[in-house]
């Protein structure tokens, strides 16, 4: 049966991703595609504000979930050549990689850092609502069902929600290996050809496991990990980047429930929404009418605000013009707070008011560790945890916590 037409994008990273129009669960997806939800998140950058840090950082959420379709497809199709008895579960499987991070508000994990908002449960949420829905409903009634049992770890065959969300999933793949490209991490490589070969299926636990000639590539992926968190996610300059949006935010929120700008304070119905709300209890529609765009916008008009301090912060924001990030990891919890408070008096004395330009920032660089489930290698002894067998896992099993000064 002839459902429409093929569409084919053309990816940075994996090359030509093709959708065959005539096949019933790719149709869905082109369809899902063409909805104003999903395109929404063209409008969303992939790595939030680090543009100011790697300008390379420019890639949208759209162009990330279109890859972890694409990755997911690849390690599915391989698997069920084996076991074909799963092919039952491609659409569900497909469609959620697909649509993983459609709750992803403005700026991606910056916004939820800023405002506090959960981009796993709004996902959940927009799966049910406007055209999203009405295209998974009009497919199968079981399908949204599905869907939120792959994102809240609960479908029947773990292998599905694994390849979504586990510590070898096809999301960390795609966004390791985008990122890294995307920012000229050179460390940020990834050998996805041999990943993808070395997964495997455990018929017995159902699970997603390595074949053991796939430790090293394994091995590989993991010092990756840690070193694009290390590197490039908890750079000094994000910290700093992250710091100062957060602080324009904390600055519109006191006018708007300070009243006193009157008229004068533009905002409108859509980030109105967002200073007096909590993210968790807005509108679908006042969520979805937040991008990138839409908060830029904001900061543009709010640089001329009559403000002194919202104006300042806005135009350091636009004009790249960072607070500094000092690392203070080395001192005490007493010694870090002593620091803070001399910059606090140090700025109170020029009449600047503290709060708005200092404050102290923690980064955690993520070690291997057991996300419900590790990963398991396959040996002749049966399925064990890679940090077993491992001295390579083992050394970087410990997170690495930093604490960050921002100041002038």
């Amino acid at each position: 049966m002839l459902f429409g037409k093929s569409r084919t994008y053309n990816d940075p990273i994996h090359g030509a991703i093709t959708l065959d129009g005539s096949d019933r669960t790719e149709f869905l997806l082109i369809q899902l595609i063409d909805t104003p939800e999903f395109q929404r998140l063209r409008r969303i950058h992939q790595l939030d504000i680090a543009y100011f840090t790697f300008h390379g950082a420019e890639g949208s959420r759209f162009t990330h979930s279109l890859g972890v379709m694409a990755l997911t497809r690849r390690a599915f199709n391989a698997i069920t050549a084996k076991y074909p008895y799963l092919e039952t579960h491609r659409t569900a499987v497909l469609v959620a990689a697909l649509l993983h991070d459609l709750g992803h508000a403005a700026y991606s994990h910056a916004s939820e850092e800023v405002f506090g908002s959960n981009h796993e449960i709004w996902t959940l949420r927009l799966i049910k609502f406007g055209k999203i829905a009405e295209i998974l409903n009009n497919f199968s009634s079981n399908l949204v069902a599905d869907l939120e049992k792959i994102f809240t770890k609960k479908y029947a065959v773990p292998l599905i929600y694994q390849l979504v969300s586990s510590q070898i999933d096809c999301d960390r793949l795609d966004y390791l290996q985008r990122d890294g490209y995307f920012t000229g991490a050179k460390y940020g490589q990834l050998d996805i050809d041999r990943i993808l070969l070395a997964m495997r299926f455990d018929p017995i636990s159902q699970n997603l496991v390595i074949g053991r000639k796939g430790i090293v590539a394994i091995e590989h992926y993991l010092t990756v990990r840690y070193f694009m968190y290390l590197q490039v996610y908890n750079h000094a300059k994000n910290l700093a980047a992250r710091f100062l949006l957060e602080r324009i935010f904390r600055r519109a929120k006191f006018l708007i429930a300070d009243g006193r700008s009157g008229g004068e304070f533009f905002s409108d119905r859509t980030m109105t929404a967002w200073l007096t709300q909590d993210p968790q209890s807005l509108s679908c529609e006042d969520y979805l009418a937040s991008d990138d765009v839409v908060f830029a916008y904001h900061i543009h008009r709010w640089r001329d605000s009559n403000d002194g301090i919202l104006a300042d912060l806005c135009r350091r924001f636009l004009d790249r013009d960072l607070l500094h990030a000092t690392d203070i990891s080395h001192l005490d919890d007493i010694q870090q707070q002593e620091s803070l408070n001399s910059w606090y008096a140090k700025l109170t004395s020029q009449g600047i008011e503290p709060k708005y330009y200092c404050g102290i920032r923690v980064s955690r660089t993520k070690g291997y560790s057991i996300y419900r489930q590790g990963i398991n290698i396959q040996t002749e002894q049966g399925l064990q945890d890679i940090s077993k067998m491992s001295p390579l896992v083992q050394a970087i099993v410990q997170p690495i916590q930093r604490a960050w000064l921002v100041h002038p």
